[in-house]
């Protein structure tokens, strides 16, 4: 419902005043998003009028429709809006106000009790629907027990001050009769079905099967020893209550993130860091605190997608996971490319804020890079309310893969996260193993671990198996009657078995045309920020390898580009290590399919390209 025209919006391009209004929405039964408490006896034209107001737009409205009560409309259509007559999609029924967040509705009335033409009390029907939706915190019983968390929500004593609710219309502003924004939602009221004259063909029942309980193990059963509880603990999947040394970086994410949702605009936000750093372990823990708080009702809804680029096949099926998130829908990548476009850029105040994590950005760069620049471009237009947070291993990647002119005008916040020091990673390490009984981890290989691992990384997934590891082979030494503790040497023995994996083993003993053509990729990647390469590309790095490192023809099997690289790529392929796209001509794409540390830590020391990796 149209409350005030305003002129006092925003300045255009042109230098004029664009006109605003101040509504009052209504919402479908589809914007309630909690199916356990949503009504099922909704109408297929029934609309549930909310106590929120905003400025909008005027050209977002696109007609004007018409609202009556059960009753009334049951006198004026006892057929049903015909799909042929004009008013088909404009006439609604509303006998209900709705808090679509809670999920909790007023009792049944009259519309026409309250729609009194121009001279309705807007602000009393928002006020009305707001007192009879608000959930009052339960007080906490005897036994302690907490209510549930869709119950905890506090009356807000700042409701008008959060919601713009309609003002006494002053010079620049010009009051006109009320109407409503047309939401074009097919349907009428539900006719009653008659009993169908043909024969009836019965089906039988299906078969019901009951599955079997989930086998599971007790904490006490399986976490019973000492050994047992750090491995878990030290484990990289398992969750701990915060994460340490890096509340600095957390803030920063939370204080973009929630200031782009709470003003309802577009944001794109750029996190970088060598792989281990917490990138995305600290985005999930801000949007987890972010999602308490909209159940809490301190902070407006929002829909959150995650697309890991490591996890499609495709970069462009970044497109189809993103409009299934807001629609719901399963379509093409190239369909849902046009449906993005056109939502981002049709004017609509109602839309949901979506938070789009992209994982692994460098995984989603094409040859066009149009998949990057959408997502980039997408957070700036005006009704998109779509804030994208790009996780990638390379701080520069824009830039690297996006002209200067393009990757200067996205407007990007850039948020680096470092790699741990040996400090932060002793103070990781340690605070997993605080409250395991027996002090089985000695302090001093923990420190020897982490100053081996911040020489080379600071990567903290790196430290966590290196101590996971020797806690493992202190136990099964306990249980061969030896017990022990871990120490400097049982951490020196778990990083050389890291470094003597089967893959560690392969790539050190592979041949050496597979090794300059694995260190000519290497570079291609450090050098574009990309992570994969055009095979000609690559098959260049590796003949200035070759002559810089003076390597004899008749050692790599041939020419770098016939004979021995052509044997090697194939055995790497086969083998797993790498994976090149089938494409003539020397373009077809290749990366690599296991991760880069381990091309550094296993070639590091090679006599041949040792040097060439080390600069």
């Amino acid at each position: 419902m149209i409350c005030e025209f305003d002129e006092e919006g925003k300045i255009e391009d042109g230098g004029g005043v664009e006109m605003m209004v101040n509504v009052m929405w209504f919402s479908t039964e589809f914007e309630v998003k909690n199916k356990e408490k949503k009504r099922m006896d909704y109408l297929p034209n029934e609309l549930y009028v909310n106590p929120s107001y905003n400025l909008i737009p005027l050209p977002s409205i696109n007609g004007r429709a018409k609202v009556l009560s059960l009753q009334k409309y049951n006198e004026e259509y006892p057929n049903g809006v015909q799909k042929k007559s004009k008013e088909y999609g404009k006439v609604f029924v509303c006998r209900r106000g709705c808090n679509p967040r809670t999920a909790t509705y007023t009792p049944e009335f009259i519309w026409e009790e309250f729609w009194k033409g121009r001279d309705t009390d807007i602000a009393a029907i928002g006020e009305m629907v707001y007192n009879e939706t608000k959930v009052v915190k339960r007080r906490g019983n005897k036994s302690g027990e907490i209510a549930e968390l869709d119950d905890v929500v506090e009356d807000d004593p700042n409701f008008s001050r959060r919601t713009k609710a309609p003002r006494t219309p002053s010079k620049k502003r010009k009051t006109s009769a009320l109407t409503t924004p047309t939401r074009r939602t097919p349907g009428s009221v539900s006719k009653k079905y008659s009993t169908p004259t043909h024969k009836r063909i019965v089906v039988k029942k299906p078969l019901l099967f009951t599955p079997l309980s989930t086998r599971t193990l007790s904490p006490g059963t399986h976490l019973s020893t000492p050994y047992a509880l750090a491995r878990h603990r030290l484990h990289v999947s398992t969750l701990p209550p915060s994460l340490p040394c890096r509340e600095n970086e957390f803030t920063e994410v939370y204080t973009h993130l929630s200031a782009a949702i709470a003003e309802g605009t577009g944001s794109c936000i750029y996190i970088s860091g060598t792989p281990g750093t917490g990138k995305t372990a600290t985005v999930r823990e801000v949007i987890s605190q972010l999602q308490y708080l909209v159940t809490l009702e301190e902070l407006d809804d929002f829909t959150f997608v995650e697309i890991n680029g490591m996890k499609v096949t495709d970069p462009h099926q970044a497109y189809s996971l993103l409009w299934e998130a807001i629609k719901g829908d399963r379509v093409s990548p190239s369909q849902a490319l046009g449906l993005l476009e056109s939502e981002f850029s049709t004017p609509s105040p109602r839309r949901v804020p979506c938070v789009v994590l992209m994982d692994e950005l460098d995984q989603l760069v094409t040859r066009g890079q149009g998949v990057m620049y959408n997502f980039f471009n997408w957070p700036g237009g005006r009704y998109s309310r779509l804030i994208v947070l790009a996780v990638a291993n390379t701080m520069d990647l824009p830039e690297r893969t996006l002209s200067n002119k393009i990757s200067s005008r996205l407007g990007l916040t850039r948020i680096t996260f470092p790699g741990y020091t040996h400090s932060q990673l002793m103070t990781i390490i340690q605070s997993r193993l605080s409250g395991v009984p027996g002090n089985i981890v000695d302090p001093d290989a923990v420190q020897f671990a982490s100053r081996k691992v911040a020489a080379v990384s600071g990567d903290a997934r790196r430290a966590l198996d290196i101590c996971r590891r020797a806690v493992e082979i202190v136990e099964y030494s306990s249980n061969e009657g030896a017990g022990g503790k871990v120490t400097i040497a049982v951490v020196k023995q778990a990083i050389q078995e890291a470094t003597s994996s089967p893959l560690q083993v392969f790539l050190k003993t592979t041949s050496l045309s597979s090794k300059i053509f694995i260190t000519a990729l290497l570079l291609r990647t450090r050098r574009s920020g990309v992570g994969e390469g055009v095979l000609r590309d690559v098959l260049d790095e590796a003949e200035r390898i070759v002559r810089n490192q003076g390597v004899a023809e008749k050692e790599l099997g041939g020419g770098p580009r016939v004979g021995g690289i052509e044997a090697a790529v194939k055995g790497l392929v086969e083998s797993g290590v790498l994976s090149v796209e089938k494409r003539g001509g020397g373009g077809g794409r290749i990366r690599f399919l296991i991760g880069e540390e381990e091309v550094k830590a296993a070639l590091r020391e090679d006599p041949d390209v040792g040097g060439v990796i080390g600069r």
